[in-house]
């Protein structure tokens, strides 16, 4: 029992001293809280500094950027500098206080990190950052300018790897449109032949599945004065013109490029799409342009 008053005695003492010790801080030094976060931001100068060599090569841009520093907290040199003595006397106290600002630069860094990762996982499936012949399965518009769609190119080798049937479909789901969506978002198609060039444009309105179909190779029709042709590249993009609010979040689904034989089924089809391959041309003939 007498030790453990003894010990309670000694631990409130220890207390007294260091509670006395702060109050007897003199004006000139910062507080703590002040000196920690005055710390941190000396830590990150400093490393700043040191990463970035040539923006400052001299004693006088070191000085000049730490001055701007010390100026953003409101402290003067010299109380930055009777600060660290007042601090570095008193060890323990010092000690603390340090391991306190790296545990934060810690945190920080580590959530540096996970936001690089982030962003590296993003760009990897970013079709920008991708080959230009990818169609990625799944894509959300955000009210990000760098987030209003995506495109496509794919050359005639691509073509007989990729679609195996003479007639193939762009495919994909819309989600999140809301009612009277005030946004432009448009598709659209273009089929490069030999000697003659097809849009096939879509203007996204709705929640539903669109579909364009088209042919790998164009036979000849006297009525559009369309010559047996070998589709040469295809070039697509899906495009949003201006930007979303907030609080708007569509995304595309399903989205594919195929041969119809191995096109998702169940997708109902428009009128249009119902029409024959060479119908369908003569339908869209006024898009249809001779090169």
């Amino acid at each position: 029992m007498k030790y453990s008053i003894a010990s309670y005695l000694l631990f409130f003492l220890v207390g007294l001293l260091f509670v006395s010790s702060c109050q007897n801080r003199p004006k000139e030094v910062l507080s703590r809280k002040e000196m920690e976060r005055l710390l941190y931001d000396v830590y990150l100068a400093e490393a700043t500094m040191e990463n970035d060599y040539q923006r400052f090569n001299t004693p006088e841009k070191k000085e000049a950027y730490i001055s701007r520093l010390f100026a953003a907290h409101g402290v003067t040199h010299t109380e930055w500098d009777s600060s660290l003595s007042w601090y570095s006397d008193r060890i323990d106290l010092y000690l603390k206080m340090n391991d306190s600002v790296k545990a934060r630069l810690e945190r920080s860094r580590k959530e540096v990190d996970t936001e690089i990762r982030r962003l590296a996982s993003r760009k990897a499936h970013d079709p920008r950052t991708l080959s230009p012949s990818y169609v990625p399965r799944h894509y959300s518009f955000t009210s990000s300018a760098a987030d209003r769609g995506f495109s496509f190119r794919l050359q005639e080798s691509e073509l007989k790897d990729r679609i195996s049937d003479n007639q193939f479909s762009f495919t994909y789901s819309v989600i999140g449109i809301p009612l009277n969506f005030p946004n432009r978002l448009t598709s659209r198609l273009t089929l490069e032949y030999g000697d003659t060039t097809i849009y096939l444009p879509q203007t996204i309105t709705e929640n539903k599945t669109y579909r364009v179909t088209a042919m790998k190779y164009l036979p000849a029709d006297t009525l559009a004065k369309i010559q047996e042709d070998t589709l040469r590249q295809i070039y697509g993009y899906l495009h949003l013109h201006d930007s979303l609010q907030n609080s708007t979040h569509i995304q595309l689904y399903n989205i594919s490029l195929d041969s119809l034989a191995v096109d998702s089924a169940g997708i109902s089809h428009t009128e249009e799409e119902e029409l024959h391959p060479r119908e369908r041309m003569i339908l869209l003939n006024d898009t249809l342009r001779a090169r």
